[in-house]
């Protein structure tokens, strides 16, 4: 049977729909209809949590690629979602007809798929760190990068505008004298980011991008209904207007998560109130709060 990625992703929570009249509340201080958690399709929730805590807990030990290695590698045993969507990378980038001597990820979410991506390809990983550090796995031998290492296929979760790859991931590679020659990711939003890549001299794919047509097969899947699918797609076409307007409509959703009990919610809520990304004037703004 042919592996449904849209399926996998609402069967694992990696992709989660704010209710009729509601929102999700970003780290940015912004809101959206959607949430993606890609490294939820590592198992679920829980599991993914886990491979999250073992890496904040074990990324300074001397062999910790070696036992994430191990993690991922029993996970693609035993797990058929996160399995297909592993597979699903190791053909993007065969199909992609790029050279690539090593396969990279960047810290943290990356590796959920990058260090399986290479195992199946055969190639050493190059695990590269927030401040920039940069290690080789190839086999069960950790060694420093060489010159051979560096024409490399980037493995990531998702792309939105393509700010960790511009910041962080391209220098990194190219400190080394490399670049990347291909970049594979599980999920492009559909807000500029592989055209932003393809601006820095990088091809670049996904195995699903967020769109009109995925917003389609939401509403012709029966998960959502004409006014979430409207929301939806005015938000993928403008993010700012979008969520701006339904703001001014349901002002009641800034005072219930100030007021709340959820803290994330409310700190995040606080940040709206004082950076206003929606530019709301002042009357406006005190109408949300």
């Amino acid at each position: 049977m042919t592996f449904d990625l849209l399926t996998g992703l609402l069967d694992t929570q990696a992709l989660r729909l704010a209710p009729p009249g509601e929102v999700f509340w970003y780290t940015s201080g912004t809101v959206g209809p959607y949430y993606i958690n890609t490294e939820y399709l590592y198992g679920g929730p829980e599991q993914a949590q886990q491979l999250l805590a073992f890496i904040d807990e074990r990324k300074e030990d001397a062999d910790f690629p070696q036992r994430l290695q191990e993690c991922v590698e029993k996970q693609y045993a035993e797990d058929a979602v996160y399995r297909q969507v592993v597979d699903g990378l190791v053909a993007l980038a065969r199909e992609s007809g790029a050279h690539f001597n090593s396969v990279s990820g960047g810290e943290r979410r990356d590796w959920f798929f990058s260090l399986s991506v290479a195992e199946r390809l055969g190639k050493p990983s190059l695990l590269i760190y927030k401040d920039g550090r940069t290690v080789v796995l190839d086999g069960q031998k950790l060694r420093p990068v060489r010159a051979n290492d560096m024409d490399v296929l980037h493995v990531a979760d998702l792309v939105t505008e393509a700010s960790s790859y511009v910041r962080d991931w391209i220098p990194a590679v190219a400190a080394s004298g490399g670049r990347i020659a291909y970049a594979a990711n599980v999920i492009d939003r559909g807000q500029g980011g592989l055209e932003t890549l393809a601006k820095q001299g990088v091809a670049a794919g996904a195995l699903m991008r967020i769109d009109d047509a995925l917003f389609d097969r939401l509403r012709a899947m029966g998960r959502i209904d004409a006014t979430r699918h409207a929301l939806l797609t005015r938000y993928h076409r403008d993010p700012h207007a979008a969520m701006r307007a339904f703001l001014q409509k349901h002002p009641q959703i800034v005072r219930v998560a100030l007021n709340g009990d959820d803290a994330r919610a409310a700190e995040r809520a606080r940040l709206l109130v004082t950076e206003n990304p929606y530019a709301f004037d002042k009357s406006a703004l005190a109408e949300l709060i």
